[in-house]
Formats: C-alpha cells, structure tokens, sequence
C-alpha cells in the first residue's frame, strides 16, 4: 500500500487498515509486511507446494502464520519438536505450519520428508524463520538443496507507521484514550518490534492504574524506563508478554 508522506500524526497513526484475523486479533498491514501478507491471500494459488517467511524477531511471522493456520486449518508444529509422528498427521491433514527452522530441527529427514509428501499432494506447508535458509546450520544436503530453493517471502522489521498503528490499537483493546502525541513519543523512543510494542502498553497500563492517573508522556516515560531496567538487570518477560 501507498502511504502518504505529510499526513499529520493523528491522520498517520491511524491511516493503516485493520485486518480481521478470523478469531486472532487484528493485523495490520504496511509495507514492512505487504509481500507476506499477500503470500497468505494468495492461498491456496501458491505456485509452489511449500512458502518460506522470514523476518526479525517481534516482526509478526508467528501471527501471520496463525491467520493461514485459521483459514487452511493446518497443524502446527516448531521445527524443534519434528518427529515421525508429524508425518502421519500430515497424512492425514495435509496442510502444515513449521515454525522457527532457525532455532533447531527436531529431524531433519522429517522436514525433508514432509517437504517431499507437500508436492506430491500439493498439500501446503508454512515455514517461518528470523533468517535465510543459506544461514541456517543444517547437516542433511538434501534438505538444505530443497529449503535454499523456496524463494523466502520476507517480513521486514516493522516501519514506523506501523509501530505507530500497532499502539493506537494496542491502547484501544486497553480502552486507554491517548494522544496521538503520546503514541509519536513512545514511537520514537521504543524498541521498533511488536514484541516490545505489546510491552510498553501493558507497561503503560500497569503504571496508570498504580499512579491512579492517565496515560501521559510521564507515564510513557516511566514505562519505557521501566523495561530498560528489565533488560539491564536481566529479567524475562514479567507479565507483558511477548510474541514472535
């Protein structure tokens, strides 16, 4: 889509379009996501049996892949957990979502083997993935000819209007009216990822309802400082939650 550039911050925020999500929550959609999100419409009129998204951590692929998920009624697995019991289900019910090919998997000959049943069925499968196949460490040469094959479809880290769309409707789920100054502010200073845009609004609910009061720029403030303090000393997710 085709963002104007001398909107005014209310007009900015508020201009990307809200995806239903068929029971996920809404996605919203900006040039840092077109290309994947048009993999998902494009289904089932992929050219190829298999499709690839890779992105940065906190980019969105696990919420895309959820919306595919919903409407292909695939099963879902972390490349981590494949086993021979994956091969059967996919038998059964070929269409599939493969997280995380990155962070391990459970069996490489699995993978390649259900890659194999995907294009003798034409049953789909969804991979996702922070990096590019020719980055990932993988011992079976016939699994790594075939990922370096599937053209990946990338999810770009998030632009600022999305981050920016993100918080608007983030704060509105909280029922939290908010400036769109505020939004700009905290756009500005947050980490630019939807895991952290999800923390510094639960944050910022947190704080306003401790300080009895609205959230203003000093309760951002104090939000984004917050989780700074988090990730100095260490800590996890504490209650804000975080997604892929």
């Amino acid at each position: 889509m085709t963002l104007r550039a001398k909107a005014d911050p209310e007009q900015l925020v508020l201009a990307l379009p809200h995806r239903q999500a068929q029971e996920a929550e809404d996605f919203l959609v900006s040039r840092s996501n077109a290309a994947a999100v048009e993999l998902v419409d494009g289904w089932p009129g992929w050219p190829l049996p298999s499709a690839l998204v890779v992105g940065p951590a906190g980019a969105g692929k696990s919420h895309l892949a959820n919306v595919w998920r919903l409407r292909s009624s695939a099963g879902l697995v972390s490349a981590l957990r494949l086993d021979e019991a994956n091969v059967h289900a996919f038998e059964a019910r070929p269409a599939l979502v493969v997280e995380d090919i990155d962070r391990g998997i459970g069996s490489e000959q699995v993978l390649f083997h259900l890659l194999n049943l995907a294009r003798e069925k034409a049953g789909p499968i969804l991979m996702t993935s922070r990096v590019a196949p020719g980055e990932i460490d993988i011992a079976l040469p016939d699994l790594r000819s075939r990922l370096r094959a599937t053209p990946p479809v990338l999810i770009e880290a998030p632009d600022e209007a999305l981050i920016r769309s993100v918080l608007v409707k983030l704060f509105s789920d909280r029922q939290l009216a908010v400036e769109p100054h505020l939004v700009s502010y905290l756009a500005l200073h947050m980490d630019r990822s939807m895991d952290a845009a999800v923390r510094v609004v639960a944050r910022c609910d947190r704080l306003s309802l401790a300080m009895q009061r609205k959230v203003t720029r000093a309760v951002a403030a104090a939000a984004l400082a917050s989780i700074a303090e988090d990730v100095d000393d260490g800590g996890g997710r504490g209650d804000d939650g975080e997604r892929d």
